[in-house]
């Protein structure tokens, strides 16, 4: 079995080049996007990452602010996996730039009166915290718990700050009626707190040593019961967000609403999304919730998923166009309101999720991630 994972992650790697020669050899030719619809795959799968890390950061500062000692056995996992996501958060939006090179000057000549410039800044201070924050809880000398906490206080604003901050730059884009809404920061930050949540508990469950340990089952299980948490929550904002506006039906983002729900790709929505990724999964957490296997299935599930999620924030809103008869006054291939994904786009964030697979492989390797001080969960 180890065997075909490992043959399967070299194939992917592989394939992932591919696409990432394509990228760095011919630019943006083999993408979809163009003129009009201008953030894709590459866009969407930047939020999913970088909300898995925000999510599995604030899980961890519920064991370093907060001191939750059910959560204590995975404070080191939920750091390194946020750190892990957030490589490959970058690593998806640097792909997306016209050009890469020039990434740095949003640091040495920032415009603050950007939302996006402000996202980098304090993407920068949560690299840096989350970096800092990993190497004391690798590290776990005495003494390094008081530096953690201090650290772990510092950094929830921080993530809170550029995750909203995500949701911010969408819902701040007052001619995209579907994104001008303010209740997207708060989704993203519940998003994220349950596709973090979500990928921890299908870890621990599966990847944790010695699966049979009272412990590790008390863990498994409490995770189970905030991941149902938060995905019930996450449910009822999804609701308001769909069903004020198409309660009356007026409004310009009731259209886009539902392209999401009937048009062409209602299958995201309707099987990804809410049939794999919430039915299936509140089942099983609300039936099966004594279960290992079962409470780890409903996490991944959630977790991978979630992609949906973002594809269904990030494309319906600029499909539309914003002046009526636009495409039709001028034809061409990268003059058009629809959108899918090329085989290279998929290629490259194949690429990205390999290359955090193999990262993650190598700190269960070489760091002592699920070892250290265990919390009340042992019994």
């Amino acid at each position: 079995m180890r065997s075909v994972l490992y043959a399967a992650w070299g194939a992917a790697f592989v394939l992932g080049l591919v696409g990432v020669w394509q990228r760095l050899t011919v630019g943006h030719e083999y993408a979809a996007y163009g003129s009009y619809v201008v953030w894709g795959l590459w866009v969407a799968s930047y939020i999913y990452f970088i909300g898995l890390s925000a999510g599995a950061f604030l899980l961890s500062a519920a064991v370093y602010v907060f001191g939750v000692q059910k959560l204590e056995r995975i404070g080191k996992l939920a750091l390194f996996t946020a750190l892990t996501a957030l490589v490959m958060a970058l690593l998806s939006i640097w792909f997306d730039l016209g050009h890469m090179t020039r990434a740095y000057r949003v640091l040495t000549s920032p415009n603050f009166s950007s939302m996006m410039a402000w996202m980098i800044w304090l993407y920068s201070a949560y690299f840096l915290v989350l970096l800092a924050e990993t190497f004391f809880a690798i590290r776990d000398r005495a003494g390094d718990r008081r530096i953690l906490r201090i650290l772990a206080t510092a950094g929830v604003p921080l993530a809170i700050a550029f995750h909203g901050g995500v949701g911010a730059l969408f819902a701040t884009l007052s001619a995209r009626g579907y994104w001008h809404q303010s209740l997207y920061p708060v989704l993203f930050l519940t998003g994220a707190l349950t596709s973090g949540a979500a990928l921890l508990t299908g870890v621990v469950a599966f990847f944790w040593p010695r699966p049979n340990e009272a412990g590790h089952r008390e863990t498994v299980r409490f995770l189970g019961r905030t991941v149902l948490t938060l995905l019930l929550l996450d449910v009822v904002l999804e609701w308001a967000e769909f069903s004020i506006p198409l309660w009356y039906g007026v409004g310009p983002e009731r259209t886009l609403l539902l392209e999401v729900l009937t048009g062409e790709y209602w299958w995201v929505f309707w099987v990804v999304h809410l049939g794999l990724g919430t039915v299936l999964p509140l089942a099983l957490l609300t039936l099966r919730a004594k279960s290992v296997r079962a409470v780890g299935l409903a996490g991944a599930l959630v977790a991978v998923t979630f992609m949906a999620v973002r594809l269904n924030i990030v494309v319906p809103g600029q499909v539309e166009p914003q002046l009526k008869g636009l495409e039709q006054a001028f034809m061409d291939t990268r003059l058009t309101f629809h959108y899918t994904p090329t085989l290279h786009e998929w290629l490259v964030v194949l690429f990205i999720v390999a290359v955090g697979l193999a990262i993650y492989w190598l700190g269960f390797r070489l760091l002592p991630l699920t070892s250290g001080k265990e919390g009340a969960t042992n019994g």
